[in-house]
């Protein structure tokens, strides 16, 4: 009986997971543009934005549906005659900034571009010092 009741727990649980799934692709998912230049605006930006869901693809190598639903939020932004700056800026703010292969500095990402700097400072804060003690050691005779 705890089996059996388990079990149920277990399928009714997993239904949202195949929910998903079950949607058929956004039309734009998979199929491309008919004007050749506007699809190589769209290919250029898919690169450079990431699947939320493989979290190491871009949304032109996945996929997963949710890669489809952006690909297909792209393409028809697109063809409706956004930029594809306008296109990114709108996904930046749906999805956040992770969306983007290519953060832009803001309150929220400029962690990522200042913790480097400081971290390549204080190595070279420490390094200076411990080189500096060595030769100030050597040059009062000191064994090293």
């Amino acid at each position: 009986m705890i089996r059996a009741v388990l079990a149920f727990l277990a399928a009714l649980l997993a239904m949202p997971l195949t929910a998903q799934d079950a949607m058929p692709p956004a039309p734009y998912a998979y199929n491309q543009l008919d004007d050749p230049r506007l699809e190589a605006e769209a290919t250029a930006l898919m690169h450079t934005l990431r699947c939320l869901k493989c979290q190491s693809q871009s949304i032109a190598d996945s996929d997963a549906p949710m890669a489809g639903d952006m690909r297909h939020q792209v393409r028809s932004r697109i063809l409706a005659g956004e930029s594809p700056d306008q296109i990114r800026s709108w996904l930046i703010a749906r999805y956040g900034d992770y969306v983007s292969y290519n953060p832009t500095v803001s309150a929220t990402t400029w962690p990522l571009f200042a913790i480097p700097v400081v971290l390549i400072l204080i190595v070279g804060a420490v390094l200076a010092r411990r080189l500096g003690k060595r030769r100030s050691d050597a040059a009062d005779g000191e064994p090293t």
